[in-house]
């Protein structure tokens, strides 16, 4: 265990800077706040922090529309106060990579207000400009990818919102521009970064047209009113075809070694990790990426044993094909994008069992472990009802569209926009079950509204002195795993590979090897692993169970308890 990098044994954490903690009252979270809370991650066993963007911000996309990238946006404080939050995570050995968006900036940014302004400024050629629009290319948020801008007369591209306009990275006053800004964080000691969107980076230089027969927002009423086979089927192709040639173009690998050399100019194995599932942007293994997210595990309606299996075997064969090293594994479930995991993937009969099966996945499997903040707790997604409630402009547009163009009923367009906004899955942290979940005092209006569930349990505060809560459930899982070299650092070995109702498998290091059972049905079932070569003949010592089991020592064949989580060492003699 002691070759592996801090990067492939930690536990990341992943924080909603606006959704954290309120530092100083004002209803929006901020760095006060996050450094008032680190003891609280640090007694979660958390070892690594990824902070979404804290940066001077128009926030017409959350943060993702970057204003300044050398500075922190006023109502998350001061760069003396991420300095210090800095500090206080390193003192309790906690490592944070910041989120680095490399696609575009915002609107005023002052690179783009210098662009715009005339066609022979110096900085004319940093974004990508045309006379004309060349094609019909989509913006994935908001319709059309082309905007026209009167101070050149001329149309700039965006593959996010109008208000993104999109880096001219062939331009190589851009790289070393934003190189230079990522060393700006490097020199003050952040660990590495998260980098968004990295695919949409390059177009196709043929600026090639798609050949969906509908927008944008076309295609989203489209997707929604499917239910048949064949219609699911025509949406997702109608979704590659519509942004393909916007995607995944030549040119990112070479930009990512640029990118990791500049890593490796530090010490403390600075790390990158992609916003984007394809093993490819690692490289040989060593000269691109160090992560990409599995988030071909999470493409699913519901986490099954037959799923986790066949992503399991598809992920490691190739991770473990790259060239020069192998590649190492990083699963999630969840993050700012999505639905959240008691959300996503319970059935509404099961949601706690689900998610206490769900959150031993993720810290079991072989590989990197990243989770968003909240899940901990059983935070659930939280349904806005009024238009005037939506912060994320992607989904108010939408609201708009389709009532203004497509003559859908108000009522329906909220609920509409209310499931596809990612405002339900970025509500306030709940620390209490006092006024406003304790995220900010009772007096502040919060930026978005508090899901009323904190009242229910669903909180810091009230799971903390529980033995049984799901909180404590996740501080024991994560305990179990950094004090197990087999759960860090050992092989992944898949049992029972036919099992339909549960997932077995073993992680074996040079010292230790544990067996995992993951049982999703809700019946107790008989299970036998005293043939399997890698535990015959040895006692089974509890780590961990969700069910209620006797303590001592056992042999490979037991009964699982329904929904049951059964991690136990394998002990000889």
């Amino acid at each position: 265990m002691s070759n592996l990098k801090w990067w492939q044994t930690a536990v990341f954490y992943q924080i909603y800077p606006r959704s954290f903690a309120d530092g100083n009252g004002d209803g929006i979270g901020d760095f006060k706040g996050m450094t008032e809370k680190l003891d609280y991650l640090s007694g979660l066993g958390i070892d690594a922090l990824w902070l979404s963007p804290h940066f001077p911000s128009p926030n017409w996309d959350c943060g993702y529309d970057i204003s300044d990238y050398c500075s922190v946006a006023p109502e998350y404080g001061t760069l003396d106060e991420f300095k210090l939050f800095l500090a206080e995570s390193h003192k309790r050995n906690i490592r944070v990579i910041l989120d680095l968006v490399l696609n575009h900036t915002s609107d005023e940014h002052p690179w783009f207000i210098e662009s715009k302004s005339s066609r022979d400024n110096p900085k004319a050629d940093w974004y990508v400009w045309v006379d004309t629009p060349p094609n019909n290319w989509q913006s994935c948020f908001d319709g059309d990818a082309w905007t026209y801008s009167p101070e050149r007369d001329q149309y700039y591209y965006h593959y996010f919102m109008k208000q993104q306009p999109d880096l001219n990275w062939h331009n190589p006053q851009v790289k070393q521009a934003m190189w230079d800004a990522a060393r700006f964080w490097l020199d003050l000691g952040v660990d590495g970064f998260r980098l968004d969107a990295i695919g949409t980076i390059f177009e196709d230089p043929k600026l090639t047209p798609h050949t969906v027969p509908m927008n944008l927002a076309e295609l989203r009423r489209f997707s929604e009113l499917a239910k048949t086979p064949r219609e699911i089927k025509q949406k997702e192709k109608y979704w590659f075809e519509m942004f393909k040639n916007q995607y995944g173009q030549a040119g990112l690998h070479e930009l990512m070694k640029e990118l990791r050399a500049v890593l490796d100019e530090y010490d403390g194995d600075r790390m990158l990790v992609g916003e984007d599932d394809d093993i490819k942007y690692m490289g040989n293994g060593a000269d691109e990426l160090h992560l990409v997210f599995n988030f071909p595990l999470m493409r699913t309606e519901r986490i099954s044993p037959a799923h986790i299996r066949k992503n399991q075997k598809e992920r490691l064969a190739r991770l473990d094909e790259l060239s020069l090293e192998k590649g190492w594994p990083c699963n999630t479930l969840g993050n700012h994008d999505c639905s959240r995991i008691h959300t996503r993937f319970g059935d509404k009969l099961h949601d706690a069992e689900l998610a206490r099966l769900n959150s031993a996945l993720i810290l079991t499997l072989k590989g990197t472990a990243f989770l968003y903040n909240g899940e901990e707790i059983g935070m659930t997604d939280y349904m806005l009802t009024d238009i005037s409630q939506v912060k994320d402009t992607m989904g108010s547009w939408y609201y708009h569209t389709i009532v203004t163009e497509m003559g859908v009923h108000p009522e329906e367009a909220m609920m509409r926009t209310a499931e596809m906004t990612r405002d339900k899955n970025r509500t306030p942290m709940h620390w209490s079950a006092g006024q406003n979940a304790g995220f900010s005092p009772a007096e502040a209006r919060t930026w978005l509204p508090v899901n009323p569930n904190y009242k229910d349990g669903v909180n810091v505060h009230d799971q903390d002195k529980n033995p049984g809560s799901l909180l404590n459930y996740y501080r024991h899982l994560i305990r179990i795993r950094k004090s197990s070299s087999a759960l860090q650092a050992g092989e992944f070995i898949p049992l029972q590979t036919t099992a339909q109702e549960y997932f077995a498998f073993l992680r074996r290091s040079d010292n230790q090897t544990v067996l995992v059972v993951l049982n999703y049905s809700d019946k107790a079932i008989e299970l036998d692993f005293t043939r399997t070569k890698e535990i015959k003949n040895t006692k089974l010592k509890i780590l961990a169970s969700s069910a209620e089991r006797r303590t001592g020592e056992f042999p490979p064949s037991f009964k699982a308890g329904a929904f049951e989580v059964l991690i136990a060492e394998a002990i000889r003699g």
